[in-house]
C-alpha cells in the first residue's frame, strides 16, 4: 500500500466543496480525512481558494502535511470566502468561469465533497466536459453518509429515461470514504462515447503578481 501511495497517477487533484461546514461533524471529518489521504499519496491540492468551511479544512490539512496548495478564487469573492491568513498559493482571477477553467487545467482529477449550488455546478460542468471529450480525468464523489444518494438516483433515472448514456454514467466514481474513493480514482479507466467531440482547452492566461499576503493579483 505504501508503494501504491508513493506512485500515484495524480500530481494534483481539484477538490470542489462548500464554503460552509455543514451541520454534521462527519462532513468536516471527511474534509480533513481527504486532505490527509492526499498527503499520504503525495498529491497536491487545487481548490476554490477559500479559508472557511470545508474549503478551509481540506486546504489546511493538505498544507499541514507539507503538500502544495493552490487556491483559485475570483477577486469579488475574496472578502467573502477568505478570512484570516490563507494557506499555500492563492491565485486571483477575474470571474467564476475563469476560476473553473483554471482549476480544471491545473488538476489531474476531481473530487466533490458535500456542498451546495456552487459545488454541484462545478461538479456537473467537469462531468459534462468529460462526456464531451474535453478531458479524460476521473471525477469522484465523496458520498459522506449518503449525502449524494439523491443526486446519483436522479442520474440513474436520467439513464433509464434515455437522457444520459450508460457510458456517460460511468464517468462518475462514488465512494463513502476518502481512502476508498482515491483508490478507485487511481484505477479509473475512461469509457466515453465514441462520438464524443474532441474539444480542446481554451484557458486565458492570467498574469498575476504575488503579494506579501500570499494572494496573487
Amino acid at each position: 500500500m505504501d508503494e501504491e501511495k508513493n506512485n500515484s497517477r495524480f500530481k494534483r487533484i481539484c477538490v470542489f466543496c462548500g464554503s460552509s461546514s455543514g451541520k454534521k461533524p462527519s462532513y468536516q471529518e471527511a474534509a480533513v480525512q481527504l486532505g490527509k489521504e492526499l498527503v499520504e499519496r503525495k498529491i497536491d491540492l487545487v481548490y476554490g481558494g477559500g479559508s472557511i468551511g470545508l474549503m478551509g479544512l481540506v486546504s489546511q490539512a493538505v498544507h499541514d502535511g507539507g503538500r502544495h496548495v493552490l487556491g483559485v478564487i475570483p477577486r469579488t469573492l475574496m472578502p467573502r470566502e477568505i478570512t484570516g491568513v490563507t494557506v499555500g498559493e492563492v491565485r486571483a482571477v477575474s470571474d467564476m468561469h475563469q476560476r473553473k477553467a483554471e482549476m480544471a487545467r491545473q488538476a489531474d482529477g476531481f473530487i466533490a465533497l458535500p456542498g451546495g449550488y456552487g459545488t454541484l455546478e462545478e461538479l456537473l460542468e467537469v462531468i459534462t466536459w468529460a462526456q464531451l471529450g474535453i478531458h479524460h480525468k476521473p471525477v469522484g464523489l465523496l458520498n459522506v453518509e449518503g449525502y449524494y444518494n439523491s443526486l446519483l438516483s436522479f442520474i440513474d433515472k436520467a439513464v433509464d429515461e434515455g437522457f444520459i448514456s450508460p457510458s456517460a454514467r460511468r464517468i462518475i466514481v462514488s465512494a463513502p470514504t476518502a481512502k476508498q474513493l482515491v483508490r478507485e480514482l487511481e484505477e479509473y479507466i475512461p469509457d466515453h462515447d465514441e462520438e464524443a467531440s474532441k474539444l480542446i482547452w481554451e484557458v486565458e492566461v492570467v498574469s498575476y503578481v504575488p503579494t506579501e499576503s500570499g494572494v496573487a493579483s
